[in-house]
């Protein structure tokens, strides 16, 4: 029998109600994945202890803030921590994120400003 390889994955793109604003990110593909993947969902803001519904919040420089100013950067780390841990628990070697999340987002996300304008990240906090 032939195991499937393990793919971690953004909650919020299985339909979990993760989002800020306690929406999904549902993809239409997801049963296509389910069957070539094992998935393993996880939510970054979540595990870091952030609640749902919550405040948007961008990358300020090295700093993630809300849009009120509240800095959340310690609780992105955790929550990068604890799906990093999560990710080798597992054994997943790949990884479907949620594009222009704060905490998922790769290259492209929003530039802190609040004003859905897009930055390019090149390194991680």
């Amino acid at each position: 029998m032939n195991k499937k390889p393990k793919l971690l994955i953004s909650e919020c793109l299985c339909g979990v109600s993760c989002r800020y604003d306690g929406k999904d990110n549902y993809i239409g593909k997801l049963p296509l994945l389910k069957e070539m993947f094992d998935l393993v969902p996880v939510c970054p803001e979540v595990l870091g202890g952030l609640s749902t519904p919550r405040d948007p919040a961008e990358r300020q420089g090295e700093r993630i803030c809300t849009a009120n100013g509240t800095d959340v950067t310690k609780e992105f780390l955790i929550g990068a921590q604890n799906t990093l841990d999560i990710a080798f628990q597992n054994g997943c070697n790949r990884a479907l994120m949620k594009a222009k999340s704060p905490s998922c987002g790769y290259k492209r996300i929003y530039d802190g400003t609040f004003s859905k304008t897009y930055g390019m990240v090149m390194d991680a906090l």
